[in-house]
This record gives C-alpha cells, structure tokens and sequence, in this order.
C-alpha cells in the first residue's frame, strides 16, 4: 500500500531551492552526489557472478580491493571496492530515486484518473506511439549514461555537485552540457511543433 500524500506541484523556485537544500546537505553530511558510478558498479556485480576472480582483497590497494580490469581498479580500486561491498551509499541513493519515482508516479495517477501516456510535446512531434516514446526514451539514456562514462561522471556529479564545490571543471560541464542540450531540444521538438 503507498503512503497517502497531500497532492501538489512546486514552482521552479521551489524545486530548485529543494534540489540545492538536497545537494548541500549530501555533500555536507555524507559526500558529492553522483548517479552514472552506480551503472559500472551494478555491471561488476552482474559480471563477479560469472567470473569470481573479477574483484579480489588487496592489501596494496588503498580501498582494500583490486581487480585485473583496469577500470575497475583504478582510482585505489575505489569501484573493486563498491563492488565486493554493495551496500553502499551510492547504490541506495540510486535505488531510493527508483523507488521514489515509482512512489510519486503511483501518486499522480491517484490524482488524475485518465493521465495522458506522452507528454504533449512529444505527441506533437511524434504523435500517439507510446514504442516510440520508449524506444526514443532508451536510446537518449543510453548515450546519455554513455557519455557520462566516458567523461567520467555524470550532471549530478559532474555540473550539480562540481558546480557546487565551485570546481572549473563543473562550470565547463555545464556550459556543455547546455550548449548541446538546448540546440537538440529545438531541433527534436519545437521544430516539429510548429509543423503541427
């Protein structure tokens, strides 16, 4: 049974002043928040099921863990770590967003009987074909979490994080980021929106 929650829909003031409180108190009482990590994380767990030597002790790696893939190990074997102890911080963080999204999803539908399946900038563009709407959102995932990998984190740790620890590199991020974002945002919607 799902928790009974007031309805309501915060302003963007709101949202954002929520999402700083959120990232200053991560960083504040535990560390940075990041997302991607927990992908390489949740493939070496799949992966130490197959191969049982993939993560081992290591009394020379600062974490305690070492692995014969290169990835893996580096950074002190910071991710062989998280892999042989999964319980972390970072894979609960992302676990609890899963569940949370499920939980205010569940949520809405309580609040609108009939919620409409696509966004309605979506249906413009693309019309009322929900395998496309899946098909479209996976593959934007996926190079999203790909990207993410090759720079070596993602927006949350990245841009929201980095920004926040006034780190330059955070600040070229986002600059990127939105410097690529906004452009195909035209591009996939409000050209085909003016079609319409």
């Amino acid at each position: 049974m799902l928790l009974e929650v007031v309805p309501m829909q915060w302003n963007w003031k709101k949202s954002g002043l929520a999402l700083g409180l959120t990232f200053v108190l991560a960083i504040v009482l535990v560390k940075p928040i990041g997302v991607s990590t927990q992908f390489v994380i949740v493939d070496g767990i799949i992966a130490s099921l197959f191969n049982d030597s993939l993560v081992y002790p290591s009394s020379e790696s600062p974490s305690g863990y070492g692995s014969d893939n290169a990835y893996l190990n580096k950074s002190g074997g910071k991710y062989a770590a998280a892999i042989a102890n999964p319980l972390n911080y970072g894979l609960m963080f992302v676990a609890s967003m899963i569940v949370g999204g499920f939980i205010a999803s569940r949520q809405l539908r309580r609040q609108d009987a009939d919620p409409p399946r696509l966004p309605l900038v979506h249906r413009q563009r693309f019309g009322n074909d929900t395998l496309k709407r899946y098909l479209l959102s996976f593959v934007g995932g996926f190079l999203c979490v790909y990207g993410a990998r090759m720079a070596g984190g993602c927006t949350s740790g990245h841009m929201m994080s980095g920004m926040m620890q006034t780190s330059v590199s955070g600040f070229v991020f986002a600059a990127s980021a939105f410097a690529a974002a906004v452009p195909t945002a035209i591009w996939l919607y409000d050209r085909g929106a003016k079609k319409s």
